[in-house]
């Protein structure tokens, strides 16, 4: 198929310009106290909705909490409203837009696909979906992950399975493991069905702070009781855990257990990272009573970790069955996938599982130009570098403010969190900076959310902590 690869794969940066990056960001000097240049607000903000607000409070579902301005254009890791105003995007669409607003791009591939064919239903076969579940696989391969060590070229294959969101990709995740767990309970005695009622094995595991998404299905594994007390009953056979929680394991999983589904680092939940030596110890129980390890990478996958997933860098002992995977992967344009180990796909025939939308032409070749971006070593460098760097300047933080936040920054690479010991302080924090033109989020109950495009400078680094400088020395 020729015309595959008419579509180029940009680079972000040239060699050197990734080398001019890289001596930049090592001379860079390390401020020796907190910054109080934005002590005073520099975005007056309207405390009204203005008449486009209030109008459209007249037909969308008042489910969303949004602050009185409308963004219209956005640029790289920077977003304008309708007023002229500026902000930086520290939060990057909810770590969605992983190569910032208004990419050229990625809008040179949605022009150039949206004029060939958008959408044609997975009746039929398209020129990208292919393509984009192969580099998801290569990559996995090279980098590590999913019982790959790095360079693993000899392992068994994986399978993908698109869909349009990070819940699509936790529901048919789970759809996955709930079969398995049928076939394995038949499988385990002579004369068994899998479609006896009398299966045991169809219960989830899943663990306290997660977020799974908020379809039926991903909410009831999504332990929040403000997200599941509204829509109870939820669906059964669900027992929760806790994270790094060694004694609990062997009763939270057991023979019934046919699926655990966990983030290596919670996101919505305050990013609290699982420890590797707990990860292999859950892979292992898994192992024990046969339930298929889930690992959602939604949120701290395709490099927001430093590395193509979270458990990338971990002996392939900590690894999981199936990986989902959502937001960044078409930078903004919605799709979802799951990528499965062979092992574990082959129960999944034909109309086992399906979607209209997912895979389509559009996303797959939106989200083949990204990950072949991301990918790329000059990409990583800068990754690698701008990490360190917003590394180092956090890390000053909580000596500074010893009073008002934990004494260790949350997370790595550019999913970073700031636990503050009040509870009632990260929403005051997240206010504060974006009077001063900056967006940041609340993660849990006590942490502030750090989650930039992956192509982010320095310059935007020592922006959004200078502010959250001066923001916390008015707290």
């Amino acid at each position: 198929m020729k015309r595959i690869s008419s579509i180029p794969v940009a680079r972000s940066l040239s060699n050197t310009r990734a080398r001019q990056q890289h001596v930049r960001f090592s001379s860079t000097t390390i401020p020796s106290g907190p910054s109080s240049k934005y002590a005073q607000p520099t975005h007056s903000l309207p405390t009204t909705p203005p008449a486009f607000i209030a109008a459209a409070s007249e037909y969308l579902l008042p489910v969303y909490a949004r602050p009185n301005f409308v963004l219209s254009h956005g640029k790289g890791s920077y977003v304008w409203d309708t007023d002229g105003r500026k902000y930086l995007d520290f939060s990057a669409g909810i770590a969605v837009n992983a190569l910032g607003h208004a990419d050229e791009g990625v809008l040179k591939v949605m022009t150039e696909q949206a004029g060939k064919i958008l959408h044609a239903s997975n009746v039929y076969h398209n020129e990208w979906a292919g393509k984009l579940a192969e580099l998801l696989v290569t990559l996995t391969r090279k980098e590590g992950g999913l019982g790959y060590i790095p360079g693993d070229t000899n392992a068994p294959g994986a399978k993908v399975f698109f869909a349009n969101s990070g819940t699509e990709a936790n529901e048919g995740a789970m759809k996955v493991v709930r079969k398995v767990g049928k076939d394995r309970w038949a499988a385990d005695a002579t004369g068994r069905s899998w479609d006896s009622p009398e299966c045991t094995k169809t219960r989830i595991a899943c663990f306290e702070n997660s977020f799974h998404g908020r379809s039926l299905g991903a909410l009831s594994v999504t332990i929040n009781p403000k997200y599941q007390k509204p829509f109870e009953p939820l669906i059964p056979n669900v027992d929760i855990g806790k994270l790094n929680d060694f004694e609990g394991l062997k009763t939270l999983i057991t023979q019934d257990t046919c699926g655990v589904i966990v983030e290596p680092i919670q996101g919505e939940g305050g990013i609290n990272a699982a420890k590797e030596e707990w990860l292999r110890a859950l892979r292992k129980r898994c192992d024990e009573v046969g339930a298929v390890l889930i690992f959602d990478e939604i949120q701290c996958g395709i490099y927001r970790s430093g590395s193509l997933w979270a458990h990338s860098k971990y002996p392939a002992d900590c690894h999981p069955d199936i990986v989902t995977m959502a937001k960044p992967l078409a930078n903004g344009y919605p799709i979802g996938a799951v990528l499965i180990r062979n092992k574990v796909a082959a129960t999944m025939t034909t109309g086992t599982h399906g979607t209209t939308f997912g895979g389509s032409p559009l996303a797959c070749a939106i989200g083949y130009h990204v990950l072949g971006r991301l990918s790329s070593e000059e990409s990583l460098g800068q990754l690698a570098e701008t990490s360190a760097y917003l590394g180092e300047r956090l890390g000053r933080l909580p000596k500074w403010f010893p009073t008002i936040l934990e004494e260790k920054v949350r997370g790595r690479g550019l999913i970073r969190g700031l636990g503050l010991k009040d509870v009632n302080k990260p929403g005051e924090l997240v206010g504060l900076a974006r009077e001063r033109g900056v967006f940041v989020l609340t993660a849990g109950k006590d942490a502030v959310r750090l989650v930039p495009s992956l192509n982010v400078g320095k310059a935007e680094v020592d922006l959004a902590v200078d502010v959250l400088e001066s923001c916390l020395g008015k707290m």
